[in-house]
């Protein structure tokens, strides 16, 4: 598999690297357009940059040529955009979704159970593994459970991970293999599904998957090695010039090194480590420096406040609609967050805490008050999601300086499902990305891949609109939350940016920025809704050199 992935990357490698040697040259006659420092829109028709791969000059119509440059391209008018930036993803866990089992297309339990037979039948492995499974998309109505699995396979363990990575299927041969049964109690922040006898039914949420996952064969360095180049490509062809990882784990980190140190990282990851522990055995005493060019950097550490909407782990101040008796899960206890984001800023880390629901956005904000005393500096506070806040704790996030880190598409998949399990009436402070702009809230956009797509150009369009991919709701999901179409974009671009520390470097192009771009297809500060989510990426550069071509 390793070979088969390598082959394209060496071929482009192979066409790119006469222009990327070049480096010190001109990209001319575009429709360029970039947002400056305060959210205004520049436009350009010319980029200069050079062999290090900054930018030296934008240039204006009006703006003479210089006489002399290494190399020029004239891109005919084409549109060229400051790459986009994902605030919020897991590059190994996309690059496992494309290798793997997905059943995120999936739109019935019938549908899945034929794919998973499918698999199994093509794929002879001693486990069946793979996810993106959302029993809401196939309006079960329930968990699927391991009977359902069983009657497609049972001689072999198989274990799927929901599409928000916050609860796993497993048929009973994984749950015999994990030695599971009644006996076994709910552990700390984790939940598992069981039949009217007490037994496990199949499901095991958040802290309860690590019963079985346990068993499962760790990836080769090899197999780590091809995920990674599949996710980089997938990304790359997006537009993704950039992208915060959530919860990069020592694994993850090696695979980014092997890749980086033959020559093969043709992205930038702003990683965030998977706990305190991997962060000080990472990066020791403190944040790495950027490496390779500036590709790569472990700056910060990625904690858990609580579960999701979807399997009913989201930690609610009050009991779930539509499960009375349940709150969800917090994962810690106030003191224990207060002290893991404590010890991680000890070393100046930047912190980052999932947060999903309106006890935990809660819970870490009242952590930041108390910390705030202590770290006066600008320490970037992020709160992951953000998506259920109670309407009073809405402007705290602007007071003490927490960047609302949140996915536009997260709104349209969850819209449903979020009235099912709040009801209307507790969904003031829900996605609410309009008022915390105007309270002043810095705000980045990203897309929590592989969960969702890491399409950006449908996050960009949800963001001014509300609306899915068919155009629903009319008139857009509590549309008052919509944001305009540059603010949307800013998300993508200097908010994403700014979020990682990284805004001297990426997110918009101006002399001493890196020449990160993208040539597209359409004007996307023209587009309708429906065109902006149709985009093609033509180009995708990298520091200056071209790393993606549309085939």
């Amino acid at each position: 598999m390793l070979k088969r992935l390598l082959r394209p990357v060496a071929a482009l490698a192979l066409l790119l690297a006469p222009m990327a040697a070049l480096a010190d040259g001109l990209i001319d006659n575009v429709n360029g357009m970039t947002l400056d420092e305060k959210g205004d829109v520049v436009r350009f028709t010319g980029i200069l940059f050079n062999r290090d791969g900054k930018i030296t000059q934008i240039l204006t119509r009006e703006d003479k040529r210089p006489k002399k440059v290494e190399w020029k391209l004239d891109m005919g008018g084409k549109t060229l955009l400051p790459g986009m930036i994902d605030a919020h993803g897991h590059v190994m866990g996309l690059g496992s979704q494309l290798m793997l089992l997905d059943l995120s297309a999936t739109t019935s339990l019938d549908e899945a159970l034929a794919k998973i037979k499918a698999y199994a039948d093509a794929n002879p492995t001693k486990w069946i593994l793979g996810g993106g499974w959302n029993q809401e998309t196939w309006k079960l109505g329930r968990f699927p459970t391991a009977a359902d699995l069983d009657k497609v396979v049972s001689d072999r363990p198989v274990w799927l991970e929901r599409v928000d990575g916050h609860a796993a299927w497993a048929n009973s041969r994984a749950i015999q293999i994990a030695g599971v049964t009644a006996a076994n109690k709910d552990t700390n922040g984790g939940r598992i599904e069981r039949d009217a006898k007490g037994a496990p039914a199949g499901v095991f949420v958040d802290g309860a998957m690590g019963l079985v996952d346990k068993f499962i064969p760790k990836p080769t360095p090899r197999e780590r090695n091809a995920a990674f180049l599949a996710a980089q490509d997938k990304l790359l062809s997006l537009g993704i010039t950039a992208s915060a990882d959530m919860g990069t784990t020592t694994d993850d980190w090696l695979t980014y090194r092997r890749i980086a140190d033959i020559g093969q990282l043709r992205m930038r990851i702003m990683s965030y480590a998977h706990g305190v522990e991997t962060a000080l055995q990472v990066a020791g005493q403190g944040p790495t420096p950027w490496l390779y060019g500036d590709k790569l950097r472990m700056g910060g550490i990625k904690l858990y406040a609580d579960g999701a909407l979807g399997s009913r782990g989201a930690w609610l101040k009050a009991e779930y609609s539509d499960a009375p008796g349940n709150k969800g899960l917090g994962f810690l206890t106030d003191d224990q967050l207060l002290n893991l984001m404590a010890r991680g800023a000890m070393d100046n880390f930047q912190i980052a805490v999932h947060a999903i629901g309106d006890r935990a956005n809660q819970q870490v904000l009242d952590a930041v008050e108390v910390l705030s005393d202590t770290y006066k500096e600008d320490r970037r506070w992020r709160i992951e999601h953000a998506q259920i806040v109670d309407p009073k704790d809405l402007p705290r996030f602007a007071k003490l300086g927490v960047i609302a880190s949140m996915q536009p598409v997260h709104q349209t998949s969850d819209m449903n499902m979020a009235e099912a399990r709040l009801g209307k009436d507790r969904l003031a402070g829900a996605y609410a990305w309009k008022t915390m702009l105007k309270d002043g809230t810095h705000i980045a956009f990203g897309s929590d891949y592989p969960v969702e797509s890491p399409d950006p150009w449908a996050g960009w369009a949800v963001s001014f609109t509300r609306t899915d991919a068919n155009g629903q709701p009319f008139g857009g999901w509590r549309i008052e939350e919509a944001v305009t179409r540059e603010q949307g974009w800013a998300g993508f671009t200097t908010g994403a940016a700014w979020a990682g520390f990284a805004e001297t470097l990426i997110g918009r192009l101006a002399p001493g920025m890196r020449a990160d771009f993208i040539i597209i297809d359409r004007d996307p500060l023209l587009a309708a809704p429906a065109d902006l989510r149709r985009t093609q990426v033509l180009e995708t550069w990298v520091g200056g050199a071209r790393v993606y071509v549309k085939k």
